[in-house]
């Protein structure tokens, strides 16, 4: 049975080696897309508007929300496309 000896060295290099990875998923996580599903109160910080501006834009069909258990959510991927296309429009 063949010995492996582990140097100090070996323990230093795996440690910064680790280190490094850890810091790279973790700035990773930093940059990771908001979450899926934005409450009715998360939708309006992003959008800045009233919760009758958010009605008037659920009346008319600006926006979709998916009830669940009585909240609603509203998809992420549905706002920046708002967003977007505002901003486009203004130009």
């Amino acid at each position: 049975m063949a010995v492996n000896l582990i140097t100090q060295e070996d323990l230093q290099a795996f440690k910064t080696e680790l280190f490094a990875e850890l810091k790279n998923l973790f700035t990773q996580v930093g940059h990771s897309p908001q979450k899926k599903w934005l409450k009715s109160y998360e939708v309006r910080e992003i959008l800045s508007i009233s919760r009758g501006t958010l009605q008037n834009l659920k009346d008319n069909g600006t926006l979709h929300p998916t009830l669940v258990g009585g909240l609603l959510f509203y998809d992420h991927d549905e706002i920046t496309k708002l967003l977007q296309g505002n901003k486009q429009s203004k130009r």
